[in-house]
């Protein structure tokens, strides 16, 4: 496993100060997926943690790192995996269960071992969530068929975007953590706009489907003091509960959205007027 440095919290006041190089580096997940390999990035917004591996020719054994001193990874904590590649396998204490393109897998408090695998030589990648759990729910699968979509947007302001939602209170119970994805239409490339911050919970996008040398601005701060980044295709970047998180794309694109905090209910936010932003 390879985990990275603890990403620590980082006040508003702190984070307006900051140039391109301490931006990237306080909110940037750079690489999320290495061959044969668990990636690891622990923060301290919320004790969320984000990860991915890429079993090519060989098993993965999700493992706990030194930030959690436990035992076992899901010694108190929740898990949620969504699958961007093809058909993999993640087997819980002995279960497999078959993920396709864009499923997901949540797993509860208190399995002791979970494996990432390829299926007859496929190539997935399971980008995953996790955070502390305060009970332990039942391990599910959330199927394609399984999953709530919602369309929003228009093509006249370049957001036409359908909403997946995967891992919700509305489809499985969870302690905190929330997940899905949204897809942005061939020839949109806003996403979350209007802006909107939520100081009762965090979040972290993981931008992916960018195509060739495409990218994406991601905009996060204070609504009033907002700064950029430039994301690239498998890349994530941290949102703290102060910041809007918003984007826009030289192409259309696709991002997974995972949330932690208090406030499970998915239209909790607090919305920002587009002429209000600064």
């Amino acid at each position: 496993m390879e985990n990275n440095k603890p990403y620590l919290s980082i006040s508003p006041t702190e984070a307006k100060t900051f140039q391109t190089k301490a931006l990237t580096e306080n909110f940037l997940l750079k690489t999320i997926f290495m061959p044969n390999q668990i990636t690891t990035f622990y923060t301290t917004y919320d004790r969320f943690l984000v990860g991915g591996a890429a079993p090519v020719n060989e098993s993965l054994v999700l493992k706990p790192i030194d930030e959690l001193r436990a035992d076992f990874f899901l010694e108190r904590r929740e898990l949620g995996i969504i699958n961007v590649g093809d058909l993999g396998v993640v087997t819980v204490d002995g279960v497999a269960y078959e993920l396709e393109h864009e499923e997901a897998l949540y797993v509860g408090r208190g399995p002791k071992e979970v494996v990432f695998s390829n299926k007859n030589g496929s190539t997935p990648l399971f980008y995953f969530n996790s955070t502390p759990a305060h009970a332990a729910y039942p391990t599910e699968k959330i199927s394609s068929e399984r999953a709530q979509y919602v369309e929003l947007g228009d093509d006249k302001n370049a957001n036409k975007r359908r909403i997946k939602k995967l891992i919700v209170q509305e489809i499985i119970p969870t302690c905190q953590l929330q997940m899905g994805l949204t897809m942005l239409y061939e020839g949109n490339v806003w996403n979350t706009m209007p802006a909107h911050t939520h100081l009762r919970r965090m979040e972290v996008y993981f931008y992916y489907n960018l195509q060739g040398d495409n990218a994406v601005s991601h905009f996060m701060g204070e609504p009033q003091e907002t700064r950029h980044i430039w994301m690239h295709n498998h890349q994530a970047v941290i949102s703290p509960p102060w910041s809007i998180h918003s984007g826009c794309g030289t192409s259309n694109y696709t991002f997974i959205w995972g949330m932690a905090g208090e406030n499970l209910d998915y239209g909790d936010m607090d919305g920002v007027k587009v002429k209000e932003l600064m």
